[in-house]
């Protein structure tokens, strides 16, 4: 009887294993948001990481989170770093590249409640009179995140937390853009 129920668990065991090694080794989470600003607008507040906590979804989390900032203002080699409470863990992320309106990628280290690195991109394509802002993230999955991923997705875990962040930027760069066309307007009523 005993060697019958280790049977049946060595066999559970090992089918386990095997279902999560076969889960894909890397993952992807992209939301897009149409903006009614020019991609100059939508651009500067990414590529700023001093401006990151004016719109992350994450933010709001910790009030008493430390933030450190290092290396240029914006662009290439601008880094973000952060240590809070259990919501929003530890960690740092880098710009690692940066072309004017279009494109920011950047490397997002966790550090706390886990150890992972994840590739993050945002690219800005025009639309008419609104900027499409997309927001995604990828990396690879250890044994551990598979077998994680088996009760819980990322996507959906994460996906959320993306659509938030994409609308306070809506918010912020619509507003960035109509208070510098009203700027324009009334430098331009100044000049006549």
């Amino acid at each position: 009887m005993l060697t019958n129920i280790l049977i049946v668990l060595a066999v559970l065991f090992i089918l386990f294993v095997v279902t999560v090694a076969l889960r894909p080794s890397t993952f992807r989470v992209m939301r897009s948001a149409a903006i009614a600003a020019p991609p100059e607008a939508v651009f500067m507040q990414v590529n700023d990481p001093h401006r990151f906590q004016e719109w992350s979804p994450w933010a709001k989390l910790d009030p008493e989170c430390k933030t450190t900032f290092d290396g240029p203002a914006s662009g290439p080699g601008a880094a973000f770093a952060w240590s809070g409470n259990c919501k929003v863990g530890a960690g740092r992320m880098t710009l690692t590249e940066s072309r004017p309106h279009e494109l920011i990628r950047l490397t997002l280290e966790f550090l706390k409640p886990f150890k992972a690195t994840n590739a993050v991109e945002f690219t800005f394509k025009p639309a008419g009179p609104q900027t499409v802002v997309t927001w995604t993230m990828t990396g690879k999955c250890n044994f551990m995140a598979k077998a994680f991923g088996l009760f819980m997705n990322c996507d959906k875990m994460v996906g959320g937390d993306f659509e938030k962040g994409l609308a306070q930027l809506k918010s912020l760069a619509e507003t960035a853009g109509k208070t510098a066309n009203a700027d324009s307007r009334l430098a331009y009523s100044d000049h006549r």
